[in-house]
């Protein structure tokens, strides 16, 4: 009942890279591992976090893995600015430092809006909360980045 909408979270959330159909699998095999501790109104949210933190392992293995390949490739053709490059590596640096101080909650609800385009009435059913809960995530989350990142 819930595989397909907790395969297109996975999916509009992190993409295709971070293989969502094994998220999801996983998912529901920790269900079924814990089933006895797990109510069966609580199932859902346990498998969106489960698969949610399961991606989220994963998107941190490979930054591992992308640091220790080659950073600079010899045929780079892209003749920018190196002051360019150093902007944008510090601007990003910075919003993913700002992204990883906010909760989950609001980090999943900001990402879903602005990254995805979701509505708020839309991830308020994805995440099973209200609609002013969602709205609540995102204004605040806003404010937190702001705050963190001056210039955005």
């Amino acid at each position: 009942m819930y595989a397909k909408d907790l395969h297109d979270f996975i999916y509009y959330k992190f993409g295709e890279s971070t293989n969502p159909k094994d998220s999801v699998q996983t998912a529901f095999l920790k269900l079924w591992e814990n089933c006895k501790k797990i109510t069966p109104d609580k199932a859902k949210s346990y498998l969106f976090s489960v698969a949610n933190n399961k991606t989220l392992n994963v998107i941190k293995h490979n930054k591992v893995v992308l640091t220790y390949k080659n950073k600079v490739k010899p045929n780079d053709t892209d003749f920018k600015n190196p002051e360019f490059y150093l902007e944008e590596k510090e601007y990003l640096d910075k919003y993913q430092k700002a992204l990883a101080h906010l909760t989950e909650e609001k980090r999943v609800a900001f990402l879903l809006n602005r990254v995805e385009g979701k509505k708020h009435k839309e991830i308020a059913e994805i995440l099973g909360i209200s609609r002013k809960a969602v709205e609540k995530r995102i204004y605040t989350a806003l404010k937190q980045l702001k705050e963190e990142i001056d210039g955005i």
